[in-house]
């Protein structure tokens, strides 16, 4: 959870230092249109992966291994598409004994411009405080009760697939 260029410079050393540990899969994932993007700025999956490929072999990952054990998961929004996906997890996080709040599913979340701020519109409306993607977005993942909306975008198969989970959609 850092921005964009500060990941994609550092994901080498990271993903070196995960797999000298023994860790046997890495995921790099990214918003290809983070939040705080400068307006006006396209950016570019190609241009994207050609500055983690180089940060991978700066930090001395051999071939086989970014084709082997590395994999990449570029969101085409921001990670929060993933968390407005499904009401269900939405409405838990939201409601109180005495307030229950019922949030419909969102249909096309990778769709929607900036889904950090229609999430930090529901957080303001229902509960007056902010929303903290360091604290919320864990709570809302908690909150799925099973992954059957997920598995609907595009963006999370590719994370599981990646994972090599069992093949969505």
């Amino acid at each position: 959870m850092v921005k964009k260029p500060y990941l994609l410079q550092q994901c080498g050393e990271w993903t070196a230092g995960l797999l000298d540990k023994g860790f046997d899969r890495v995921l790099i994932i990214w918003d290809l249109y983070p939040a705080w993007r400068e307006a006006g700025v396209n950016p570019c999956r190609r241009e994207d992966r050609e500055v983690i490929f180089g940060a991978l072999e700066k930090a001395g990952v051999a071939t086989a291994q970014i084709e082997a054990q590395i994999g990449l998961v570029c969101i085409q929004e921001e990670l929060e598409a993933w968390l407005i996906a499904d009401g269900r997890a939405l409405s838990a996080v939201l409601s109180t004994q005495v307030h229950p709040v019922r949030v419909r599913n969102v249909r096309n979340p990778e769709q929607i411009k900036n889904p950090k701020k229609a999430l930090m519109r529901k957080f303001k409306e229902h509960t007056g405080r902010p929303y903290s993607d360091l604290f919320h977005a864990i709570k809302i993942v908690r909150a799925l009760p099973d992954l059957n909306r997920l598995n609907r975008l595009e963006t999370f198969s590719r994370f599981c697939r990646k994972l090599e989970c069992v093949e969505t959609g």
